[in-house]
């Protein structure tokens, strides 16, 4: 099953993904995308660390979400990924960026493995933006969130910290 969250900045969409994930049984594991590149950034991962269940291991993704999610798939029965808007913006620093958007896309859209949680931001709510290079961005996380959705057992959008059922 397919778990997919989506929200704003700081809307809770995170701690609604670790809530759903806390009442899975079974081994689990989180897999972690956004890297540090300022302080604002490393305290807001480090408040995340702390609100998450020590005893979950952490995998790093970086841009290798799909290799990550088959060495996960083999030792987890539940899996949460938080955040596929971060893991676009590593792929997107690379020439072959969207093949490796299309592996992932592909890979779960024909995933037979393990329950995954998987978390990303609304970005598409807000105005246009300015430059080019975050339109383009902010295009592309839309794609990606249309694609993922549409293979998603179950989405649910937060806003303000309240999860709205988009699809169960």
């Amino acid at each position: 099953m397919i778990t997919f969250i989506l929200g704003g900045n700081k809307s809770g969409k995170s701690d609604y993904a670790l809530e759903v994930f806390a009442k899975y049984p079974g081994t689990k594991c989180f897999i972690a995308t956004g890297k540090a590149r300022d302080m604002a950034f490393r305290r807001q991962i480090m408040d995340h660390r702390k609100e998450r269940d020590p005893s979950i291991p952490v995998l790093e993704a970086g841009e290798d979400l799909h290799g990550v999610l088959i060495r996960a798939e083999k030792d987890y029965d539940h899996i949460l990924v938080d955040s596929l808007d971060f893991w676009l913006f590593s792929c997107s620093q690379h020439a072959d960026g969207e093949q490796i958007i299309g592996e992932v896309v592909r890979l779960l859209s024909e995933w037979k493995g393990p329950d995954v949680v998987l978390v990303s931001c609304e970005v598409g709510l807000g105005p246009l933006a300015m430059s080019r290079e975050v339109r383009g961005f902010v295009r592309s996380l839309g794609s990606l969130n249309r694609s993922i959705a549409a293979i998603a057992d179950e989405a649910y959008l937060v806003a303000a910290g309240l999860p709205l059922t988009l699809k169960k």
